[in-house]
């Protein structure tokens, strides 16, 4: 489990296919000054990472001057589901570790389980924040409230209004510059994943319990 609350800004260093070539190795390096999200030094193999909101594990990992690393393996399904299938060498990613006992809970509970993938359609300043606008999938915006979590690209935000298949939401500064928001731009793909609440409140209508 995650929170939504991103600690570390990582990059793709490299991309190889495996297997057969439908699933895929991800290398994303994390600098030396991103080690406050508990430092690689502490990860082990097998240790789940939230990478842009997908709950990834680890498989190999190593360090080097400046900085270190971590590799990932991605299924086909996973690659299909969600904006990973598009990342290229350089692309910056949100980080995070996961959940621990005791742990604060600044954002929402948050699964790493991506639901869809939306698109950034808007992007306004609006006072000391910036309103975003994204276009959700078919099926997903029934599951958006105003004023409850979403989780975009394994941030926690709060909705601010739904219309039809598109919501939106602020962003202050501080969260922008700490988090690979920083290079989001109008036409961009992002991973959903809707709230947790909201998931089971629907399947519990759908049942008629």
């Amino acid at each position: 489990m995650f929170t939504g609350i991103v600690s570390g800004v990582g990059t793709v260093t490299a991309v190889t296919p495996i297997g057969d070539g439908q699933d895929m190795r991800l290398r994303i390096a994390v600098p030396m000054d991103q080690d406050v999200w508990r430092g690689l030094p502490g990860v082990v193999l097998g240790a789940s990472i939230a990478c842009s909101g997908c709950c990834l594990t680890v498989v190999e990992m190593g360090g080097e001057m400046g900085g270190h690393w971590f590799a990932v393996d991605v299924s086909a399904e996973s690659l299909s589901k969600t904006t990973l299938g598009g990342w290229t060498v350089g692309r910056t990613i949100n980080l995070e570790r996961p959940l621990r006992m005791g742990d604060e809970l600044g954002g929402h509970m948050v699964s790493g389980h991506v639901d869809g993938i939306g698109t950034l359609i808007a992007s306004t300043p609006e006072n000391g924040s910036t309103r975003w606008q994204f276009r959700a999938p078919a099926g997903m915006p029934r599951f958006i409230a105003s004023k409850g979590s979403i989780a975009v690209d394994g941030v926690s935000l709060t909705v601010n209004e739904v219309e039809g298949d598109v919501f939106g939401v602020n962003v202050i500064p501080h969260t922008i510059t700490v988090t690979a928001f920083q290079d989001l731009r109008v036409g961009d793909a992002v991973n959903l994943e809707i709230d947790m609440l909201a998931r089971y409140v629907a399947r519990l209508t759908e049942v008629g319990l």
